[in-house]
């Protein structure tokens, strides 16, 4: 794409493009494009000027980048037009029009102002005919009804002032929109369509949706990176704004996950492809956000019912009024009073910011309705594992039982040779225990044991032979039951583990019980902290579901302060206890991440997902977590009860304010002028107070 600069500040270019609004460069594409641009903070395209207004941040390299996106303009990737989301560009012309009309109209003669003042309404008066006839009694009716009655009555002055505050919230509201609107442009940015792919040795690029998993992605400075991944090769600062929000380039080198839609500021990195095309966390962003905007919450579909009653008690307080006083002015000072705009537009600003700001600290709310039922809730049901715990278990004790009796039979054993025996002869097992217990003894730096073949038994245990000995590693019930190794006499150590809510393995040799090592799934560190954040955001319950046993289950109750468990669960049993909660009157949040989750995310008033879920968790959920930190969850209902609060608080000013306009326009203390100015002053504070937002500390009311 063509350009030319006119001007530029630090941060801010202004330039000329003159294929602009052409077909082959159509305004509002142009304008989608470059916000795709992670380094862009804002655009403004003035089709009539062919000039593109450009705010980045950064410096040299983030103003090439800019510049090199525009140059590289491509539409195709574009998802298509939504009309609704993209609200009409905005126009200066007819206010310009209506203030040289004002200016003009002292200086006429009497006949030529009413035909000025007919040409400068005219719009303003159709407008209002066509919703009438469309779509039915709005406040557009009551708007051409109060200038037409000035207008015909002689009150050029009147009509052409009324007139032009009109046109001037109208301008207002349109910017208040689209800018609340870019907020979320900015996340539904289309993946990168062209990738730099090692093929047999060679080179090639291709289309980003050709990109298979496995493959090996090449990026450079300037580029986006088009696939999510890891790194093999290369040290980078990556851009990851346009996913996470954070401005601050990061270091990227192996073996370091990356996003797509990031933005490789310095360096160049070789990256191993693991989600690519409508995989990527970027699609997926993208597309959970699309499916928010087309939902529409009861809030809003109230507000909307409520703004278009009062349009009815307008319309018949005017009637009354003028019945009874013959005061056309007192009602054109009625008809002006608008109670829709701010109640109509005031609630999906709101929602639309929060969805920004939630999205932008790692948080997809699937629309207006989620943010209501998170307000709601008053009961959080947790599945343990991957929620309220880390996904990888540790090693917490290894004790030896017998130190007489000897690792493998040859001499005394220590805590330190019982743990790396049992690495050398678990690290050919892929279960989680034997991870663990390996990943324990490489960060002791532990030497390995030699041994003989393993023999194992699935699910109960494995044995092989060491130094002329041979060891058995596994279940209690596998040592007792099939070896006929005892454990008795060491009963009060094991219940004492057990009672701490750890997990054991057993390990025995010909002369008995050798040892046990105990591990357990590591509480969240910000788990306790998170508990105590929701019960002070209205939280009632905390409640815990999980598989494990119930002395676990209780041990890490206890810790984080939940008020109920269930534990030795069954997968579908969990959206039975969900349920339950919902017959009993409670509002039911689930957090969980596997494959068994579905339902009972389903089932909850809200779901939520962690970023580390499967497929399903994610789809049926209604948040998705993108950073696996729990106090994410706490962030998401602080929001949700903030942005709630803030609806209410716009909806008692709007009616408030608008409802003082009223009556004093009933008595007259209110001239149309005035009344016009005070209910589009409303309306546009009541649209930028939506427009910011729910504060960061909100707390639930």
């Amino acid at each position: 794409m063509r350009y030319q600069l006119i001007h530029e500040l630090p941060g801010r270019l202004r330039l000329r493009v003159p294929a602009l609004n052409q077909p082959e460069c159509p305004a509002g594409m142009l304008e989608r494009w470059m916000e795709t641009s992670p380094v862009i903070r804002s655009v403004r395209v003035n089709p009539r000027a062919k000039a593109v207004i450009l705010e980045y941040q950064g410096a040299a390299q983030e103003r090439r980048t800019a510049l090199h996106h525009l140059r590289e303009a491509r539409f195709d990737t574009l998802p298509a037009l939504d009309t609704d989301f993209y609200p009409p560009e905005d126009d200066l012309l007819p206010m310009v029009r209506g203030g040289l009309a004002m200016l003009a109209l002292p200086l006429l003669p009497l006949p030529v102002r009413g035909l000025l003042t007919l040409l400068n309404v005219g719009p303003t008066l159709l407008h209002g005919l066509d919703t009438l006839v469309h779509r039915g009694l709005k406040m557009e009716v009551l708007d051409a009804l109060a200038v037409g009655l000035a207008a015909t009555g002689g009150q050029h002055q009147t009509a052409n002032v009324t007139d032009f505050l009109l046109k001037l919230g109208e301008f207002l509201e349109h910017r208040t929109q689209r800018q609340s609107d870019q907020l979320l442009r900015q996340l539904l940015r289309p993946p990168p369509a062209l990738a730099w792919v090692e093929r047999a040795g060679t080179l090639m690029q291709l289309s980003a949706d050709q990109v298979q998993p496995g493959e090996t992605v090449v990026v450079g400075v300037g580029e986006a990176i088009p696939v999510d991944g890891w790194v093999l090769s290369g040290t980078a600062l990556v851009n990851q704004a346009s996913v996470t929000g954070e401005d601050v380039p990061v270091r990227k080198e192996a073996p370091a996950r990356v996003i797509a839609g990031s933005t490789l500021m310095e360096g160049r990195l070789q990256i191993e492809a693991a989600r690519v095309g409508a995989e990527t966390t970027q699609a997926r962003v993208a597309g959970f956000i699309q499916q928010a905007l087309d939902q529409r919450s009861a809030t809003q579909c109230l507000s909307e019912r409520l703004a278009d009653q009062r349009v009815s008690l307008t319309l018949g307080t005017g009637a009354l009024v003028y019945a009874l006083t013959r005061d056309l002015s007192r009602l054109q000072a009625v008809f002006l009073v608008d109670y829709s705009c701010a109640l109509k537009l005031g609630t999906p600003v709101t929602f639309k910011a929060a969805l920004s700001k939630a999205a932008h600290h790692g948080v997809l709310i699937k629309g207006g309705e989620a943010i209501e039922q998170l307000a709601e809730v008053d009961t959080l049901v947790f599945d343990k594992t991957g929620t309220l715990t880390e996904s990888a278990l540790e090693v917490t004790d290894t004790l030896v039982l017998d130190k007489h009796s000897g690792c493998a039979s040859q001499g005394a054993c220590t805590e330190t040779d019982l743990l790396a025996l049992v690495a050398s002869v678990e690290e050919h097992a892929s279960h989680p225990l034997a991870q663990a217990v390996v990943a324990a003894a490489r960060e002791q730096q532990l030497p390995h044991i030699s041994h003989g073949e393993i023999d194992y038994l699935v699910a109960h245990g494995l044995s092989a032979d060491v130094k002329g000995g041979r060891i058995v590693v596994g279940s209690r019930h596998y040592l007792e039951e099939h070896m006929g190794i005892r454990f008795q006499r060491h009963e009060s150590t094991i219940n004492r583990l057990l009672n701490e809510g750890k997990t054991l393995l057993y390990v025995a040799n010909v002369q008995g019980p050798v040892g046990v090592i105990a591990l357990r799934d590591r509480p969240r560190a910000e788990a306790p902290e998170v508990m105590m954040q929701l019960r002070t955001l209205g939280i009632q319950r905390l409640i815990m579901l999980t598989g494990d046993r119930r002395d676990k289950a209780e041990a890490l109750a206890a810790e984080l302060g939940l008020d109920e468990i269930h534990a030795e669960l069954e997968p579908e049993a969990k959206a039975e206890i969900i349920e339950q909660l919902r017959a009993a009157g409670r509002r039911v949040a689930f957090v969980g991440d596997g494959i068994n989750d579905g339902p009972a995310l389903a089932a909850a008033h809200v779901g939520i997902a962690m970023p580390r879920g499967t497929d399903i968790a994610r789809a049926t959920a209604d948040i998705v977590l993108l950073e696996d930190q729990l106090a994410a969850i706490a962030s998401a209902r602080a929001l949700s009860t903030g942005t709630m609060q803030l609806i209410r608080n716009n909806f008692k000013i709007a009616v408030g304010v608008n409802t003082a306009l009223l009556v004093g326009a009933v008595f007259g203390r209110i001239s149309p002028i005035t009344s016009a100015l005070l209910h589009n002053g409303t309306t546009i504070g009541v649209l930028l107070n939506a427009l910011r937002g729910p504060s960061s500390d909100s707390r639930a009311p």
